[in-house]
């Protein structure tokens, strides 16, 4: 049986998202994607395209909520693995966590080395997880760094890497420019089957807004076009408390919050009703280290936050942990 971790009343959210919601119009967030100020020029956003600051009425950010399915399923490639996403906490899937550069290399007792991953490398984990119950679809836990520099589209030999290892849904890392040859990936292992690759999809595209308040090209482009492809979209927020966010956790909740709804806004904007996850990887700076760590406490009482926030909001969740 699984424990369970309330930090936030509901008066706590009422607060956060009242929070939120003056930050998204008082404030606002810097857009850097032309053709998503014009959705959001049209659905009633005040813009500034000079500045490219959107600022958002609490009437669109709830519309753009309400939107997002309470449940739905992320299909597998051969239907034995397909992953159920709910927004009520009855159910809880486990995946890899990624996305990093480095793979840690057993060699003896006691003895460690640290080298780039590799293509190869990236596969054999895939294989791995793949026969691993306890995982319930998979994320790249590294990059395939022995490409980086060569004259080739190194997201899709990731891809390929994965797909012809592993069975299980998938989170890509993806580069919005491949979003076609995504959708054919699942078309070929769908016997060239459209309809069904859009209805079935078995991988997720992923946009990280950029910190503090701020969504980038890349974010906007993987919002606007992920329904034409039926691909489910995950928006994930990495803002880091006393660097990006404010240092007290409430105050990194309603940053982090903003970050994600307004990536929600134009993605429900461009594509109504499409699968839409609220993702975390939000922690809290070390400024011992430089660094943001996924294993601190304060990721794990964020995380907790996240997640009662995205039951709230009644969607789906995704959120790091270790």
């Amino acid at each position: 049986m699984r424990s369970k971790t309330e930090i936030l009343s509901k008066a706590d959210m009422d607060k956060i998202h009242a929070a939120t919601i003056d930050l998204l119009w008082d404030t606002g967030i810097v857009v850097n994607h032309v053709e998503a100020r014009e959705i959001l020029k049209g659905a009633g956003c005040k813009v500034d395209d000079e500045t490219g600051v959107v600022k958002f009425p609490a009437d669109i950010v709830e519309s753009a909520i309400k939107k997002v399915p309470e449940s739905f399923t992320i299909h597998s490639r051969d239907g034995k693995h397909n992953v159920e996403m709910v927004s009520d906490g009855s159910k809880t899937n486990n995946m890899t966590f990624g996305v990093g550069v480095k793979l840690t290399e057993y060699v003896s007792p006691g003895e460690y080395r640290t080298r780039d991953g590799t293509l190869e490398d990236l596969a054999k984990i895939a294989r791995v997880t793949d026969a691993c119950e306890n995982i319930d679809f998979f994320t790249l836990p590294i990059s395939a760094m022995d490409l980086v520099g060569k004259e080739c589209a190194r997201t899709l030999y990731e891809t390929m890497a994965i797909v012809a290892n592993s069975s299980k849904p998938i989170l890509l890392d993806p580069d919005p420019e491949y979003l076609q040859e995504y959708f054919d990936i699942e078309c070929a292992c769908y016997d060239g089957d459209e309809k069904r690759a859009k209805k079935e999809p078995f991988f997720i595209v992923g946009g990280c807004p950029t910190s503090p308040l701020q969504l980038d090209h890349h974010a906007c482009e993987l919002a606007i076009n992920c329904g034409k492809y039926g691909f489910p979209m995950m928006c994930l927020s990495m803002a880091m408390g006393a660097a990006s966010a404010p240092i007290y956790l409430a105050g990194t909740l309603v940053v982090h919050n903003a970050e994600v709804l307004s990536a929600i806004v134009i993605t429900q904007l461009a594509n109504p009703g499409v699968p839409t996850i609220y993702g975390s990887s939000t922690t809290s700076f070390d400024f011992f280290c430089d660094s943001a760590p996924v294993g601190s406490p304060e990721l794990a009482l964020i995380s907790a936050g996240v997640a009662e926030l995205a039951k709230y909001y009644r969607m789906p969740s995704i959120v790091a942990g270790t």
